[in-house]
């Protein structure tokens, strides 16, 4: 196992001191090691994978030194973009150093999700011709400093992006000193639990990735209910609110829930503007904000430091709403399931979430042959 301290100071040793991203669970001893001990000009948590590789364009422009991009191995579709139009040797030309967690990796055991990805992570590399090790957590803090080294000479000296894939389990255990607590009265499985009970028969409601689709998935087997109504959307983050749209616009006479988090919806905000100015009277976006990326971590979002409800009526949101409360919950509900027009609901929530909570148990395939019969 690698021990987590060495290793940030062997980046630092090797002049990498400025790092972007977006958290993840198999990096979060690094990260967290990161945000205690790097100032808040030379970290930042970007929005998205793509978002933060720019960032780290602008700081080697600005500097010409290293910096390093942490992902999953997910964010790789994220990155495709700007790494090959903007940092590629062909274009622009840009050192950068890639760390990405390897969820799914073969023979290791993973969620249904991050399979194919995790399959198809390395071919990805050598078809977008980014060189990379892979750091696991056999290597020696040795083998570790001679990686970044390594990582480090040949980005600089080829002025081009260099990946170091970290396996699961290969940084020794981290907790940060400087994590924060909302004091907001909800779970956020208090307040799933809260709107699925006002929902009526027919309201079809989606998901979003991680811990919120989990949760609703253990609340309808708590109360023998069947998966059907719910589309949950346990990949491709940042898209749930989307998915949601495409289907109220082609079921006006049915009520479409999208359950969507902070991060999610920060991942790729555009899709609020899209949201707004769609002809959709039935599309209803609610915000579950603990400003938290929750699934992987805890690591802060900027969901709290943000207004969200002007955003979402600047957007062109019919009706904006927010609570804090199970009675504002309930409130809130019967005003919009009876509203005549597209709705934006946020919901401010305490971090956290229980730590014997399950995964669903049913396949996505299965979960989207069921969701489509209902919604038939």
């Amino acid at each position: 196992m690698i021990n987590t301290e060495s290793f940030f100071h062997n980046l630092i040793y090797n002049n990498i001191t400025f790092f972007s991203g977006v958290p993840d669970s198999l990096l979060k001893n690094i990260c967290a090691y990161i945000s205690d001990h790097t100032d808040s000009k030379n970290h930042i948590i970007a929005a998205n994978e793509g978002n933060a590789l720019a960032i780290g364009i602008g700081y080697h422009l600005a500097t010409g030194k290293l910096p390093l991009i942490y992902m999953q191995n997910s964010g790789l579709g994220n990155i495709v973009n700007p790494l090959l139009s903007l940092s590629d040797p062909e274009v622009f030309s840009i050192p950068m150093i890639l760390m990405i967690g390897w969820r799914g990796q073969p023979s290791i055991k993973d969620e249904p999700q991050h399979k194919k990805q995790g399959r198809v992570t390395i071919e990805m590399l050598k078809t977008m011709e980014v060189p990379y090790q892979i750091l696991s957590a056999d290597k020696t803090n040795e083998q570790a400093e001679e990686i970044i080294q390594t990582a480090s000479n040949e980005s600089l000296n080829n002025n081009s992006p260099y990946a170091i894939v970290v396996q699961k389990d290969t940084f020794s255990k981290y907790t940060t000193k400087n994590d924060y607590f909302s004091n907001y009265e909800l779970s956020r499985e208090d307040a799933i639990k809260t709107i699925v009970k006002n929902l009526d028969d027919k309201d079809i409601l989606i998901s979003t990735t991680g811990v919120a689709s989990r949760e609703l998935f253990e609340y309808r087997v708590e109360t023998n209910q069947g998966h059907n109504k719910d589309f949950l959307t346990v990949g491709g983050m940042g898209h749930a609110n989307q998915i949601a749209l495409g289907i109220a616009i082609q079921k006006p006479n049915r009520k479409v829930f999208c359950l969507d988090g902070d991060g999610g919806a920060l991942m790729h905000m555009g899709s609020i503007a899209i949201n707004g100015n769609v002809e959709c009277n039935n599309f209803r976006h609610i915000v579950l904000n603990n400003g938290a990326h929750d699934s992987v971590g805890g690591q802060p979002t900027v969901g709290l430091n943000i207004d969200f409800q002007k955003i979402a009526k600047a957007s062109g949101y019919d009706l904006v709403m927010h609570a804090k409360t199970n009675k504002e919950i309930i409130k809130s509900m019967e005003i919009l399931k009876k509203f005549n027009g597209k709705v934006f609901f946020e919901i401010k929530i305490r971090k956290g979430f229980r730590k014997n909570l399950g995964r669903p148990t049913t396949t996505p395939k299965k979960n989207k042959e069921d969701f489509m019969k209902f919604i038939k």
